[in-house]
């Protein structure tokens, strides 16, 4: 049913209930109503990169890498994915009497904080460090969770609202200061796009204040900029324990009421924690009225009436064969194809099975289920590491060793044995193979969220882009043993890659490449699919390139900002494929004095393989000083070609992509020139030198 339909009926429901009835509503973990057949709810699910936590389910690549997929059709399959099993688990558990958390409709997912820096833990959660990518990123997942049927299949939500990229340590009392210019120009387009664009029916607040005030309780975030301004209709839920900080971390106030009154006012609806348990302790106290509890109660309950909880819907076949279905599999093995990205490759990629007869397969990442499937996460049904992918590519035509190398982060594997006891047995592997395989990285016990009660690791960020100290040792010896080496870099950030670049033969980031994901890297390393994924952050050379973590500034972060080339080892929409792309003859054939641009260019793919590749265009303003310093991503597209094949592609470019935002945070339109760049790659330096072709470029005035 409709919005509208949907609150008439919660507010003739909440009408009905006694304020204790009302209040305990807010509350997460929702108790039954059994006089008036309210069911008992729990509203915390998660689906970042598929259903996670409630047991098996379809895992597909850790959002960063679907972030490097660039192909916004996949995400909307995806998501839809997503929606499909949570309410196929839904059904079969609920009809059990079983609401248990995990096993509902409300979907905390996507998270679309931008990825400012490559420290942060949970980095890997996102789509990555543009907000327009981000924006272009989300909205069909959303849409994709939530169906377009007359009832919602699952309710997507929008998270940390809104200025919110770590330090992890410190979340939970730290303060994210910005201008208002940087708010509006980095963090608050992608919740914008998710609210009006991609109709989210849920926004979550994050732990930290924003200039002050406690995201989830930001009167001017909240109130002023999300319901105001964006229109938002749908329902805000509490970071889980962020409540509780106001008065214990923050101490923006003195008691758990003032939390509670703070946080309602603001129009927080549900309380992932405890304080809300406070709501009767407030009212009694006159801090709160009954009006605005009874509000938040009937924005939930629109919420669950469009997700037709009260009733039949065209959902209600959904069950056990519809999770981890062959179909939802191939889905995360096409997702995990199109999210590695190829930095480097001599020559020595795509592997000829008719030239090599041996492979040593080496590393702590080689055969470990736990890198491929990040952090927020389901159980897949079948796991292939990479080792098992490698080797059942390879048959009998080839000899493949593995060695594990190193523990992942301790300094030995075996208590009684001398550091590094493992590195002896990965030399004698690579010196009597062809080539070597390593798989270095990191997991989640390594990288990922702080500690809590939901969250089974506390990692947190990383204090260093370096791998560990295990994981260099072993590298070192592998390059001198002077055997070409193939790195797979599986993480959910960026490393410092300077070493790698400099002695591997090739270089391959993988991210967590989901349940399969061996399967799939090892039909890019034998030439099956060509690589086609794009860096979705920088790789910067090291952190002494990087302003301090706490500092929110965006100046000298991310390829918008960045102010010299040099500080990059690989940029921000770089990617590699086995064969060569180009973008030529860029031409306006429509300007902006009607509205929107239209451009086209031609596209030629000049090499031995076919590829899909992802066509990017950027655009700056040329003319005004409220500009960011560098072209910035307008829209992108993933394109086909054969071998030898040239094609024309056309772009429609929004004319709100000329707009800049002033120190008041407005965006408007200053300035009579732009300069349009399209290729594969972004239109820098550091892009041109490395794939060996420019973007083309065309200037326009309006």
């Amino acid at each position: 049913m409709n919005r509208e339909e949907a609150r008439k009926k919660a507010e003739e429901l909440v009408k009905k209930m006694t304020f204790e009835e009302v209040a305990s509503q807010l509350r997460y973990d929702s108790p039954a109503i059994e006089r008036l057949g309210v069911p008992e709810y729990n509203w915390w699910n998660e689906g970042l990169h598929g259903l996670a936590r409630s047991g098996t389910a379809t895992v597909f690549p850790q959002s960063i890498g679907l972030g490097a997929t660039f192909d916004k059709e996949l995400m909307e399959e995806i998501g839809n994915c997503i929606g499909v099993e949570a309410r196929a688990r839904y059904n079969e558990s609920s009809k059990r009497g079983d609401r248990d958390i995990y096993k509902g409709l409300t979907i905390w997912s996507p998270n679309v904080n931008l990825f400012r820096d490559p420290r942060w833990g949970r980095g890997q959660e996102t789509y990555g460090e543009d907000p327009v990518h981000i924006s272009k990123m989300a909205i069909p997942f959303i849409k994709g969770i939530q169906g377009k049927k007359k009832t919602m299949l699952a309710a997507a939500c929008a998270k940390h609202f809104a200025v919110h990229s770590g330090p992890e340590a410190l979340r939970h009392s730290f303060d994210a200061r910005v201008s208002l210019k940087e708010m509006y120009e980095t963090y608050l387009p992608a919740f914008e796009a998710c609210v009006k664009e991609g109709e989210v029916e849920a926004v979550m607040g994050a732990y930290n204040r924003t200039n002050g005030e406690p995201c989830c309780g930001h009167n001017y975030l909240m109130k002023e900029v999300l319901r105001g301004k964006w229109g938002f209709k749908g329902h805000f839920v509490s970071d889980c324990w962020a409540i509780r900080d106001f008065h214990e971390n923050h101490k923006v106030t003195a008691t758990p009421e003032r939390s509670v009154k703070l946080a309602l006012e603001a129009g927080c609806d549900v309380n992932c924690g405890c304080t809300y348990q406070k709501i009767l302790s407030a009212k009694r106290k006159g801090l709160i009225d009954e009006k605005t509890v009874r509000e938040s109660a009937i924005r939930l309950f629109t919420t669950r009436f469009m997700l037709g909880m009260f009733e039949e819907n065209e959902w209600d076949s959904l069950g056990f064969k519809d999770i981890d279905t062959k179909e939802h599999r191939q889905l995360a093995d096409k997702a995990a194809l199109e999210s590695v990205v190829l930095l480097k490759n001599d020559g020595i990629l795509p592997l000829d099975k008719k030239k090599i007869g041996s492979i040593a397969v080496i590393g702590p990442n080689a055969d470990s289920r736990a890198a491929l499937i990040g952090n927020y996460h389901g159980t897949p049904g079948r796991h292939v590491t990479v080792l098992e992918g490698i080797m059942d590519e390879a048959g009998d035509d080839i000899s493949v060793h593995y060695a594990k190398g190193a523990h992942l982060f301790m300094d030995k594997e075996e208590n009684l044995a001398k550091p590094f006891d493992r590195v002896t047995e990965a030399v004698i592997a690579a010196e009597n193979t062809d080539l070597t395989v390593l798989c270095l990285g990191l997991d989640e016990t390594l990288e990922g969220e702080e500690g809590d009660t939901g969250n089974s690791y506390a990692s947190g960020d990383k204090n260093t882009l370096e791998f560990p100290e295990s994981q260099e040792v072993l590298f070192d010896a592998l390059v001198k043993t002077g055997k070409p080496i193939i790195l797979l870099v599986m993480t959910g950030s960026a490393m410092d890659l300077r070493f790698a670049n400099e002695h591997c033969a090739a270089v391959l980031q993988t991210w967590y490449p989901g349940g399969q994901g061996g399967k799939s890297i090892a039909d890019i390393l034998f030439g099956k699919v060509s690589p086609s994924g794009k860096l979705p952050v920088t790789i910067y050379n090291s952190l002494e390139d990087l302003p301090e973590f706490t500092d929110y500034s965006m100046k000298g972060r991310t390829y918008r900002f960045i102010e010299d080339d040099n500080k990059v080892l690989f940029p921000f929409g770089y990617g590699l494929t086995y064969s060569k792309t180009s973008a030529k003859d860029l031409k306006v054939v429509k300007d902006f004095a009607d509205g929107d641009a239209q451009v086209e260019v031609t596209v030629s793919n000049t090499g031995d393989a076919d590829v899909s590749d992802v066509l990017q265009l950027y655009l700056k303003v040329a003319d005004s000083a409220l500009e960011v310093p560098n072209a910035h991503l307008v829209d992108f597209e993933r394109v086909e070609l054969k071998k030898g094949e040239t094609k024309t592609v056309a772009f429609t470019v929004p004319k709100k992509s000329l707009m800049v935002v002033n120190e008041e945070g407005e965006r408007v339109f200053e300035g009579s020139k732009a300069d349009i760049y399209v290729g594969f790659a972004g239109p820098d330096n550091r892009s041109a030198e490395l794939t060996g072709t420019s973007a083309a470029h065309v200037s326009i005035e309006f």
